[in-house]
């Protein structure tokens, strides 16, 4: 069972828990779809498209997202992809100087670089060898001034879910803020921990629109959490951060989902195809599980594999220097041309 009884306001940097927020002429009058004239907002009265503000709220994008999500539009917050969104978090909750988080190395990076531009200090605990958490070590790590603790799952980059029983329980015994970074959650059969905000008031998901749905330029994260959380970060979030033609191609994508579940189901085909394929190449050791749109290898030498590639004109990314990946290449799942011009190259390299 969790050690006290969670109460968000207790997580909150009391500076923000006070906070007025500024009010945007948007936000002020906000049934802005009306045919009105619209003199409030200091903008330039000639139409093109983009002359106007954005809905700071994006109101219709958000209307659609929980609806697919089965979640209340309350339960939402849209940023300028999701690094904004985990900094929001950070500067709502951490204290600078003072407040810790906890990281599972090997994991996404951008945890500890925005970790150390809010001046909040990182601790490590290592992932198991198999990428799994361990759960105790977390906890012993855990003090009163640990507010935050980020699990990637599929995780980034080993590509593996982490295990629903360990989740539960950093759940039910971790006292500040879950959160679970689901950029790749498209990828799995496994359930969404969306679901689960209504149940755990100390859980935030975050997910993205740059990876199953294509859109990586537009730059949209979206973040899952309780109520009073997304009012919380509601308060810091500049008034206009989700721009107008993002909007709206975010708005066009999300309505595609057949379009969207083909080519995510074309990617897990093509993921399996190259499994099978890295399987038969000699200076590959090992290939690690993925549920995610890439594949994590362990190769005979990957700065020597890495450097043969580029000449080949293929780009991919070597996690080497990464905790528990030693000799390792990140394989993205490409169009299927793609993946048949990698295998070329690598069975051409593992000949010479």
């Amino acid at each position: 069972m969790k050690k006290t009884q969670f109460n968000i306001k207790q997580l909150v940097r009391k500076n923000i828990l006070h906070l007025k927020p500024y009010s945007s002429a948007r936000d002020e009058f906000t049934d802005f779809d009306q045919d009105m004239v619209f003199l409030d907002a200091n903008e330039n009265p000639y139409e093109n498209g983009v002359n106007r503000y954005p809905d700071p709220q994006q109101k219709s994008l958000k209307k659609i997202i929980a609806s697919q999500r089965k979640v209340s539009e309350t339960n939402i917050l849209l940023g300028n992809g999701s690094d904004e969104v985990l900094d929001l978090i950070f500067r709502a909750f951490c204290e600078p100087g003072i407040d810790n988080i906890i990281t599972m190395p090997p994991t996404y990076g951008m945890y500890k670089v925005l970790a150390n531009i809010n001046n909040v200090e990182e601790q490590q605990v290592w992932l198991e060898e198999n990428f799994q958490p361990d759960v105790e070590a977390i906890l012993a790590a855990e003090n009163s001034d640990s507010k935050l603790l980020f699990i990637c799952s599929p995780n980034n980059p080993s590509g593996n879910l982490i295990e629903q029983k360990r989740i539960e329980e950093l759940l039910d015994r971790f006292s500040g803020l879950v959160i679970i970074d689901e950029a790749y959650i498209d990828f799995t059969d496994r359930k969404s921990w969306v679901e689960g905000i209504l149940r755990y008031p100390n859980l935030i998901v975050t997910q993205t629109l740059s990876k199953a749905y294509g859109l990586a330029g537009i730059r949209l994260g979206i973040c899952y959490a309780s109520e009073e959380i997304i009012d919380v970060l509601n308060k810091i979030k500049p008034p206009y951060n989700v721009n107008e033609l993002t909007q709206q191609r975010a708005l066009q994508r999300i309505i595609e989902e057949d379009q969207i579940k083909d080519e995510v189901s074309a990617i897990i085909k093509g993921r399996i195809q190259l499994e099978e394929a890295l399987s038969t190449i000699d200076f590959v050791e090992k290939i690690f599980r993925s549920d995610a749109n890439f594949i994590l290898v362990r190769v005979d030498d990957a700065n020597k594999r890495y450097d043969q590639l580029i000449k080949n004109g293929i780009v991919v990314r070597n996690r080497s220097t990464q905790p528990l990946c030693e000799n390792t290449l990140r394989f993205t799942v490409g169009a299927k041309e793609e993946n048949e011009k990698l295998i070329q190259v690598l069975m051409t390299i593992s000949k010479s």
